[in-house]
C-alpha cells in the first residue's frame, strides 16, 4: 500500500512500513487495507464523491478543464475515507487530477482519465449495491465504450463534449 505525502511542496511515496513509522504509530502489526466507511447496500452513493464528479462531467461536456483538478482531488479524499473497496476510485481520481494539472491540459487525456474514473465509480456502485443519488442517472457512450453519471433527462456526453453532445443513452 503506497500513500502520497506532501510536505513543503514535495511529494514522497511511502510504503506501508514507512507510513507507519512516519506517523509514529507503535504496536501496529500489519497494514492490511480496511473496509473504511463503506456504505450499506441500498444507500445512495456518497454526495462527497458524486457532487465533484458531476462538476467534472459538466466541465468536460462543455469542453473545459477548469476546476477538474480540484474536483478530482475532492473525490480522491472522499474515496480514501471509504477504505479498500474504493481504492480504484481514489487512484483514478488522482490520475485525472494530474492530467488536468498539465500545462496545457490535453483534453483527450483528461477525458480518458475521466473514463477510467467513471468505470471505477460505476463498478464500485454496482459491486456495493449503491444506487446513484436521486436525479443522477447512469449513461453510456457507445463510441468511447464508457459509462458516466449525470443529472437531467437529456444526454450530455463528456467524452465528446460539444462535438457530439447527445451521443449515448441512459442505462
Amino acid at each position: 500500500m503506497d500513500r502520497q505525502l506532501v510536505q513543503m511542496g514535495r511529494v514522497a511515496r511511502v510504503g506501508c512500513v514507512g507510513l507507519v513509522a512516519l506517523l509514529g504509530l507503535v504496536g501496529v502489526t500489519g497494514c492490511a487495507p480496511s473496509a473504511g466507511m463503506t456504505p450499506k447496500a441500498g444507500t445512495a452513493m456518497s454526495a462527497s464523491i458524486i457532487q465533484p464528479y458531476l462538476k467534472i462531467h459538466d466541465a468536460l461536456a462543455d469542453d473545459q478543464v477548469d476546476g477538474i483538478k480540484a474536483a478530482a482531488g475532492e473525490i480522491a479524499t472522499a474515496a480514501t475515507a471509504l477504505g479498500a473497496p474504493a481504492m480504484k476510485i481514489d487512484t483514478t481520481a488522482l490520475q485525472l487530477s494530474a492530467a488536468a494539472e498539465a500545462v496545457p491540459a490535453d483534453l483527450k487525456d483528461v477525458r480518458e482519465k475521466f473514463g477510467a474514473l467513471s468505470d471505477a465509480l460505476v463498478t464500485y456502485m454496482t459491486g456495493e449495491k449503491l444506487p446513484a443519488p436521486e436525479g443522477v442517472r447512469t449513461a453510456f457512450c457507445p463510441m468511447a465504450q464508457k459509462p458516466w453519471l449525470q443529472k437531467g433527462d437529456t444526454i450530455s456526453n463528456p467524452y465528446y463534449g460539444k462535438e457530439m453532445p447527445s451521443c449515448g443513452d441512459f442505462r
